[in-house]
């Protein structure tokens, strides 16, 4: 490969990995309604840290196992404990 090419093709690649996760990140803030992993993954913080925010009282709900977090309520706790 001719190196300006290949130092081309890394951009292009690299805007659209951007893009794409940027995109990603919206739809997911747009829903009210998610998954543990995708609140943790709009809080911004691990899997393991966002179990943590459960059990110092992020509400979540709860039917036949499948469990539920809201926007707002993840907006909530992070301001009441923010410092």
């Amino acid at each position: 490969m001719i190196p300006s090419l290949e130092e081309q093709l890394k951009v292009v690649v690299l805007t659209a990995t951007k893009e794409a996760i940027e995109d990603g990140r919206k739809q997911l803030a747009a829903r009210e309604w998610m998954s543990l992993k995708e609140g943790a993954v709009y809080a911004n913080v691990s899997y393991n840290s966002f179990i943590k925010f459960r059990e110092r009282g992020l509400k979540v709900f709860e039917i036949d196992g499948i469990k539920r977090v809201s926007k707002k309520e993840i907006d909530i706790f992070l301001e009441k404990n923010s410092y």
